[in-house]
């Protein structure tokens, strides 16, 4: 049989897939907040594309905020573009402490995402944001605190519903920072936040820090445990085909010059787990507000 007549079909279907899509594993991120200020001095946006591909990084979340002017030739617009040319995708990252709660916190956190939406729809597809990247981090508050206090978490997945049923028809990809403790909910409760976006982001923090004692191998080893203990914990019991992968995000804070050390080994002793997707970076700011000896330090981090 021949099937020369499927080709033009098939030419379409390729061109019709969401660049957001095309992202190879493993997958590599870094946080980039205040992207207003990081992209204030000329040559900023090259400096950040030129740390990425040094690093390894392959897709980068750009903070957008209400005073991100996002038209044509604004610094934000051009990024993009810029990290494109390098085969890096870009993510909108919008952010709230109490974007969980239903009525104007959340509809406030909705309306962000369709306006990302709306930009996309008038940019052609190599000036187009991938995905939109949430951190919303209700754990942060008063009432929330605590072992086993995980009252918002509803809230929480019914933000993440909201915000997935806005990105999923423009093909974008939705993906959420979570703390561990959100992992320790019962299957009932994992299951909603796993099928409530399409990646999670784990932040694995505090495990450590430079003042510790330790070697750096006993370290290592010490985040090694905690990432494979984390991802059996997250799937245990589901076997849905459908749940988020996991991308596990360590901080500058932790481990200092030794964190791209640290992520490079998520990628040696993880791979073989078919939830782990990557590492992702918290945060290039960090790097920026490290000042040169005689420098005044500036303040661009979260």
């Amino acid at each position: 049989m021949r099937f020369g007549f499927l080709l033009p079909f098939l030419g379409l279907l390729c061109l019709s897939l969401p660049h957001s899509h095309a992202a190879e594993a493993p997958l590599h991120g870094l946080w980039v907040w205040k992207t207003a200020d990081v992209l204030a001095k000329p040559g900023s946006g090259e400096a950040l594309r030129d740390f990425a591909t040094a690093n390894g990084i392959n897709e980068v979340y750009v903070s957008v905020s209400s005073r991100d002017r996002l038209t044509e030739g604004s610094p934000v617009v051009v990024l993009i573009g810029l990290l494109h040319r390098s085969h890096i995708r870009v993510e909108a990252l919008l952010d709230g402490i109490d974007s969980d709660i239903a009525g104007q916190p959340r509809e406030a956190l909705l309306a962000k995402a369709r306006a990302i939406v709306q930009f996309n729809d008038t940019q052609p597809p190599d000036g187009r944001f991938d995905g939109i990247h949430l951190d919303i981090e209700p754990h942060q508050r008063a009432e929330n605190k605590g072992p086993g206090n995980l009252q918002f978490l509803a809230g929480l997945v019914g933000t993440f519903r909201g915000v997935r049923d806005i990105a999923a028809p423009a093909h974008l990809i939705v993906n959420a920072d979570i703390p561990n403790k959100v992992l320790k909910g019962d299957a009932a409760q994992r299951q909603a936040l796993l099928t409530s976006v399409d990646r999670l982001t784990l932040m694995l923090y505090e495990l450590t820090s430079p003042e510790q004692p330790g070697s750096d191998e006993a370290k290592a080893a010490q985040l090694q445990r905690a990432a494979e203990r984390y991802l059996a914990m997250t799937y245990d019991g589901l076997n849905d085909p459908h749940l988020a992968g996991m991308v596990i995000a360590l901080r500058t804070a932790d481990y200092e010059a030794r964190i791209p050390e640290m992520l490079r080994s998520l990628d040696t002793n993880q791979t073989a787990s078919p939830h782990y997707l990557g590492w992702a970076w918290h945060s290039y700011n960090d790097r920026l507000n490290k000042p040169s000896p005689g420098t005044p330090e500036t303040t661009l981090g979260k």
